[in-house]
């Protein structure tokens, strides 16, 4: 899977779940009909959500992204549906581009971060298996804290 793949298959799961999310806030909010699509679609996009962070994050190293980029990246992903968007940015100033530099026999990772990135292609099965468990994990301690509280 290249960085354009990963990245625009995580956009487009976090901008759908936005609107699985969306459209079961209107109608347990605007229609007061139901609330069974938030409780079903809000983990989902949350779980998701996480998965975006770390995806772009993960991208934004290997493609080298300034910080301007890679913070806009990130701040997609908490605006409703703004990571499809983003993604057609990225694709028009070609910040998708090429492989994974890091790749065994690839670039020589410089740094903590850039090494980390290289462990993970080297170990994509175990580096994966890490970050579902390590995404679980933030989730299960967001649900544990619970919703945001809403002001009357």
């Amino acid at each position: 899977m290249t960085p354009r793949a990963l990245f625009r298959s995580v956009a487009i799961a976090e901008a759908g779940t936005w609107i699985l999310l969306l459209v079961g806030m209107y109608l347990k909010y605007v229609t007061e009909t139901t609330e069974v699509l938030v409780s079903i679609a809000g983990p989902i996009h949350g779980f998701v959500f996480l998965t975006y962070l770390v995806s772009t994050s993960f991208v934004w190293v290997n493609q080298r992204w300034s910080a301007g980029t890679g913070l806009l990246g990130l701040l997609a992903g908490v605006v409703p549906l703004a990571t499809v968007p983003f993604d057609w940015w990225l694709e028009r100033k070609r910040k998708l581009d090429g492989g994974w530099r890091l790749a065994p026999g690839k670039d020589r990772p410089t740094g903590a971060v850039e090494n980390l990135q290289a462990w993970v292609l080297r170990n994509p099965l175990t580096a994966a298996l890490v970050a579902i468990v390590g995404v679980s994990v933030v989730f299960a301690a967001l649900l544990i804290i619970g919703p945001p509280v809403r002001v009357s």
